[in-house]
């Protein structure tokens, strides 16, 4: 084995220090997976050793990855928008909240879709607030006064708009105050801290991706981090077919006893004569959402490189600033929240109103340059095609007035580790001959 996973770290380095970029010619991607040939053979030696499924790298990943949102325990998935599902639908859980359909959820708006989706896939009812301006965040003047109005609001859940956390005391402080579930997307706030304290860590739980545009990644991938051990077996269940087997990694699930010490017992309530495997004893309404181990193999690499990823993150992001500061009239730039210590996703512009040209002018100008840009996802979601039985949509339109404007006026560039200074340098020389043509 040794022989095959050294040629293969040989043909990585080989293919890397190949690569070139030339200006013009070659796509300013917006972002792309950090990766050198410590991931490849990771994922090669896992898928040699012939494990498939969730094996030990799983289980090391589950027990390193939660200090990274300030947790104790976690559990490991196929994707970020799986992680959210998890997150949302552990509230419904008879050995949980127990909250029953129809639960009021608070949350923005705008964003991705996979915030909203386990709210009505779990059959409770989203409460919308809107946005800010500057930051893309949960408005909470507006969230302040939907719960001083609706107290039958039991959870709040949003993401952390591209890494820039909300105002965190004022959130904590409507949480305390109308005792709330706070359910934290970190799908883009990864790394970022708040007061010294990293994202993750304010909710009873918190999700991450770890998508290839996302700060690290396994190719696909998420994680849901919490510190009660009841909701890590609820949300572990959840992931595996809603069994009530707790037992974690191959060599637990090989013991005849167990995890738990009792594998074969009396497990069925109305069947107390009878004797059951714990592992077809199903204790929730489940799915199947487990990654594989390579993806564990690789994601255990890019935790190491975390440290690396942030500071080209930042450093990615000041390049930005400082092409768009000297264009702010016509620009929202995006600021770090007070108090905030962001590892910045990606960098949002949005288009002021009195901007002599629109989002689609600088975008097409910037895309015919081979600078790769994204809109702010779904924008304001109820204006989405799937979501259109959902609301009236000059409801949605007047309501929520940020959303939608942001819904036509907001762009972001990536701040991907795998942009380099020379590509930032080309932006900010497309930039100006953009500007040049409205000053």
């Amino acid at each position: 084995m040794k022989h095959i996973l050294d040629q293969i770290k040989q043909y990585i380095e080989q293919k890397q220090s190949a690569k070139t970029w030339v200006a013009g010619k070659d796509f300013v991607n917006y972002a792309g997976p950090h990766f050198n040939s410590d991931e490849y053979v990771a994922a090669a030696e896992a898928l040699l050793n012939g494990w498939l499924v969730m094996g030990n790298k799983s289980l090391r990943f589950e027990q390193k990855f939660p200090r990274e949102f300030g947790k104790t325990r976690g559990v490991l998935t196929n994707s970020g928008s799986s992680a959210n599902l998890l997150m949302m639908t552990a509230m419904k859980s008879k050995r949980g909240h127990n909250f029953p359909p129809g639960t009021k959820v608070l949350m923005p708006i705008a964003g991705f879709p996979t915030t909203l989706n386990p709210t009505l896939q779990n059959g409770f009812t989203p409460v919308f607030c809107d946005i800010e301006i500057d930051t893309l965040n949960i408005d909470l003047d507006h969230a302040e006064r939907l719960l001083a109005a609706d107290p039958d609001i039991k959870i709040i859940t949003f993401a952390h708009v591209l890494g820039n956390p909300p105002n965190m005391d004022r959130v904590m402080d409507l949480v305390n105050k109308h005792n709330l579930i706070l359910l934290e997307d970190c799908c883009d706030g990864l790394g970022t801290t708040y007061d010294g304290k990293p994202l993750g860590s304010f909710g009873e739980m918190a999700s991450c991706s770890f998508y290839p545009a996302h700060h690290m990644t396994m190719g696909e991938g998420g994680f849901v981090a919490m510190n009660d051990p009841q909701q890590e077996i609820i949300v572990r269940s959840l992931r595996e077919w809603g069994r009530g087997c707790y037992c974690v990694g191959p060599e637990a699930n090989k013991l005849k006893c167990g995890t738990c010490g009792k594998r074969f017992n009396e497990w069925i309530p109305e069947m107390p004569d009878q004797i059951f495997d714990h592992k077809y004893v199903y204790d929730e309404i489940g799915y199947n959402l487990k990654p594989i181990e390579l993806q564990a193999a690789m994601g255990l690499e890019q935790i190491k490189k975390l440290p690396e990823i942030h500071a080209l993150r930042q450093r990615n992001y000041n390049l930005l600033f400082e092409i768009y500061e000297k264009y702010e009239q016509f620009f929202h730039l995006p600021r770090a929240r007070e108090k905030a210590n962001v590892s910045w996703f990606a960098f949002p512009l949005t288009i002021r109103a009195d901007s002599p040209f629109s989002r689609m002018d600088i975008v097409d100008y910037l895309e015919e340059n081979l600078i790769q840009t994204r809109p702010y996802f779904a924008g304001n979601i109820m204006l989405q095609p799937a979501y259109s039985h959902l609301m009236n949509p000059a409801e949605a339109r007047d309501n929520y007035p940020v959303a939608t404007f942001t819904m036509k006026n907001t762009f972001f560039h990536g701040c991907s580790p795998v942009i380099t200074p020379e590509q930032i340098e080309y932006i900010g020389e497309k930039v100006d001959g953009f500007m040049s043509l409205y000053l």
